[in-house]
C-alpha cells in the first residue's frame, strides 16, 4: 500500500527542466512553523491542521501551523522575553534583524492559525482567553497584513515569550518547487489557559493527534504529508512529554534539509531528502515515481 507522502504531479516536468537547465530556481522565502505540543494520559499530542484541497500548495496534507516572514518584523523593537536575539541568530543561522523577524513569525502564525498566544503582558506570564470580539478583530488584521506583529504586541503591551519555543530543524523546499520556503520548525507547549481552534482559513480541519498515531495513518496512505511533517513526526516519538521535547530541542541540528535530484545512467530522475532515506523517488522516463 502506498503511503502518504504528498507528490505533485507537474514535479517530474520541473525536475527535468531544473536538471536541463531550462528552470531557474526562485529564492526560498523564510518562513516558520510551529509543532504545538500537550502532554495527555496516553503521550504527548502535537497540533495538526489538514490543508484545504483547492490550496495551491499541498492541498489536502496535514500541517502545522505556519507561514511566511513578514519583513516588517525585522527592525521594529519588540518587547522579548527569553533568549536573547543574538542567541537565537546564532541558533538560527542567521542574523539578529532575521532571527527576530523568524521567532516573530513563528508566534504569530500560531495565533493566526490556532489561536494560540505565545506572549504575555509580562516577561513570565501568557495570556489567558484570546476569543473575545477585540481580540479576533486584531486577528483578522494580522492575517491580512494590515497589521504586524509587532506593531500588534506593542499596541497590547505584551512581551514576547521566545522562551517558549524550542528550534527543531531547519528545511528548504525543493529548487524545482514554484513556491519555496526556508522553514524553521519550531516546538512549543499550549499554554496554560489556552485552547486551540481553526483559526485558519486555508484550513479545514485540525486535529490533536499523537505523532506515532499520524506517523501510523502516514504509513497506511491515510494521511497525505509533506516530507518535512512526517519526519518531524518520527522525530517526536520518543518524548513522553511536552517538557521533554522542549529540552531536547536546544540540542537538535540546523543544518537544513535539501532534496536533490540527479539523473541515473538510465536516465531515470532519483529524487532524495539528505538524512531521510525514506523519501528517495526514482522516477523512470515518461512514468510515475517509484
Amino acid at each position: 500500500m502506498a503511503n502518504g507522502q504528498w507528490y505533485p504531479a507537474e514535479w517530474p516536468d520541473r525536475i527535468r527542466a531544473l536538471t536541463d537547465g531550462t528552470l531557474t530556481p526562485v529564492s526560498p522565502r523564510r518562513a516558520a512553523t510551529v509543532m504545538l505540543l500537550k502532554d495527555t494520559g496516553a503521550g504527548i499530542a502535537v497540533h495538526m491542521l489538514r490543508r484545504r484541497a483547492s490550496m495551491a500548495f499541498a492541498g489536502g496534507a496535514y500541517a502545522y501551523p505556519g507561514g511566511g516572514v513578514d519583513p516588517r518584523d525585522d527592525d521594529r523593537h519588540v518587547r522579548w522575553a527569553g533568549p536573547t536575539r543574538a542567541w537565537w541568530a546564532e541558533r538560527l543561522g542567521v542574523d539578529e534583524t532575521a532571527a527576530q523577524a523568524i521567532v516573530c513569525a513563528a508566534v504569530r502564525e500560531t495565533y493566526e492559525e490556532a489561536g494560540v498566544l505565545l506572549a504575555g503582558p509580562a516577561p513570565d506570564s501568557v495570556v489567558g482567553d484570546t476569543t473575545g470580539a477585540d481580540w479576533e478583530a486584531d486577528r483578522t488584521a494580522l492575517v491580512g497584513r494590515e497589521l504586524s506583529f509587532a506593531e500588534f504586541l506593542d499596541r497590547r503591551g505584551l512581551v514576547l515569550r521566545s522562551d517558549l519555543l524550542g528550534a527543531w530543524t531547519r528545511w528548504i523546499t525543493p529548487e524545482f518547487e514554484a513556491r519555496r520556503y526556508d522553514t524553521w520548525f519550531f516546538v512549543a507547549a499550549l499554554p496554560e489557559g489556552q485552547r486551540t481552534r481553526n483559526a485558519s482559513t486555508e484550513a479545514d480541519r485540525t486535529v490533536w493527534i499523537r505523532p506515532g498515531d499520524a506517523a501510523a495513518s502516514y504509513d497506511k496512505g491515510e494521511l497525505l504529508m509533506m516530507p518535512p511533517t512526517i519526519a518531524t513526526l518520527r522525530q517526536l516519538g520518543p518524548y513522553d512529554s511536552a517538557r521533554a521535547a522542549l529540552a531536547a530541542a536546544p540540542e537538535r541540528d540546523l543544518t537544513p534539509v535539501l532534496a536533490q535530484a540527479r539523473l541515473d545512467e538510465d536516465g531515470q530522475i532519483v529524487l532524495s531528502w539528505p538524512g531521510h532515506d525514506e523519501f528517495t523517488k526514482r522516477i523512470p522516463t515518461g512514468g510515475a515515481p517509484a
